[in-house]
């Protein structure tokens, strides 16, 4: 039998990925564990995939790494996931910069420690000039906040004279938001067996396909990814068109 990695269809990735990376807390109970000891091997996940991605040769990946609403857990583990951030960030930044893997961050990151921030910047600067996958990295992000600076800004510069009204449009609203450089996620993955979005990139994944796993966050692998992958393709994506017209039509891209 050949490998799942095999049996992908290398000519129809996905070239966007984004990950719902949940189950740390539940997977380290299991162990008897608290919460952090979960985060500290999703590190371990995170870096499996990256590299997973990188091989096959998908162009975006996005993590949902750090909610607004996470700010709201129990003040131990927030400062637990801060530190494991910036030592995680200053461990890989070097292998990130060996595999030219760009490291973009999207949210408020002005919620982020001055310690924090000071890290990310660093490895973004470092990072900035590779070609290869790029990883985005949702940090203190809410889907409902971006859409909500994004009307406010849309509604400033029309104060301004800057746009009018009449002009605005998807690509407009497009504009506005923190995804602007990155096409569209076509594959939402989340772990651990929650059925819901989470305030994650609500305008984004409008036509994403959406594929659930129970399996916990930790213990994700590249093998997990290609089972995605396979059942992404597997899938026939018809963008609001029949079946009958995506068979007879030419191969379908999102805009």
């Amino acid at each position: 039998m050949s490998s799942l990695r095999d049996q992908l269809d290398m000519e129809r990735l996905p070239q966007h990925i984004a990950i719902i990376m949940d189950g740390n807390g539940r997977w380290a109970k299991e162990q008897g564990q608290d919460r952090l000891f979960g985060h500290f091997h999703g590190v371990e996940s995170v870096r499996d995939i990256v590299e997973g991605c990188a091989e096959l040769g998908v162009k975006y990946l996005t993590l949902y790494a750090f909610s607004t609403e996470n700010w709201d857990r129990p003040i131990e583990e927030v400062t637990g996931l801060m530190e494991l951030l910036v030592d995680t960030i200053r461990k890989e930044t070097a292998t990130l910069n060996k595999n030219r893997i760009k490291l973009h961050v999207i949210g408020d990151t002005n919620m982020l420690p001055d310690y924090a921030r000071k890290e990310l910047q660093e490895s973004l600067d470092e990072l900035k000039d590779n070609t290869g996958l790029n990883l985005i990295m949702a940090l203190s992000y809410s889907s409902r906040w971006e859409i909500v600076n994004a009307i406010k800004n849309i509604a400033a510069d029309v104060k301004t004279g800057k746009l009018q009204p009449f002009e605005i449009d998807q690509d407009t609203i497009k504009d506005y938001l923190t995804t602007r450089e990155f096409p569209d996620p076509e594959l939402m993955i989340r772990t651990s067996g929650e059925y819901r979005i989470s305030n994650f990139l609500l305008y984004q994944l409008a036509y994403a396909e959406l594929y659930f796993t129970n399996v916990r966050w930790p213990d994700f692998r590249k093998e997990n990814l290609y089972e995605a992958i396979l059942d992404f393709q597997g899938r026939e994506r018809r963008f609001g068109k029949t079946g009958e017209q995506v068979k007879t039509s030419l191969p379908i891209t999102q805009s």
